[in-house]
């Protein structure tokens, strides 16, 4: 639990639109952040993990760390380190109530028309929890889904929409 704990509060993610919309008027005002470099999640079914990202959302494997075990992947956007939890399936699952770390992971999705067909591609995907279907994010125009991938982290799919 505090080994699990401890790996979730390594990562925060914020919403990419407010990075990408965030613009400091001068140089003493920018944060020296520039971006997310990588997100770390630890699983309790690596090789599971693992083949959902690789079979299912297409990253590709950068790298193994058996002394750890770690793989690390990345899609081209974004690269996801995969931790082995020493407890395995008898992992505690997060409760966002309860525990301070990770909440969810979002990732963007190109269009409405691609969240769909990633609906479709996760609803046949071994051992993913569908959370809910695509849905509005509030009054609009942005539509998300939100799913537990096979060691249960709670990962979003989000398809920001223009505003008309």
């Amino acid at each position: 639990m505090r080994l699990l704990t401890i790996l979730l509060l390594s990562v925060t993610v914020f919403a990419s639109t407010l990075i990408n919309t965030a613009h400091a008027e001068n140089s003493e005002q920018a944060s020296p952040i520039g971006g997310v470099d990588h997100v770390g999640l630890a699983v309790s079914n690596l090789e599971k993990s693992k083949n959902f990202f690789v079979d299912t959302l297409k990253f590709r494997v950068l790298g193994k760390d058996t002394s750890y075990p770690a793989y690390f992947l990345n899609n081209g956007s974004i690269t996801v380190t995969l931790w082995q939890t020493t407890n395995g399936e008898h992992a505690t699952p997060f409760n966002r109530k309860t525990n301070v770390g990770l909440h969810h992971l979002a990732f963007q999705v190109e269009s409405e028309k691609k969240l769909n067909e990633l609906h479709l591609l996760l609803k046949k995907a071994p051992e993913v929890k569908i959370e809910f279907a695509p849905e509005n994010l509030g009054n609009g125009p942005t539509k998300h889904m939100m799913i537990r991938e096979p060691s249960g982290n709670r990962l979003e799919f989000i398809a920001r929409g223009k505003r008309k």
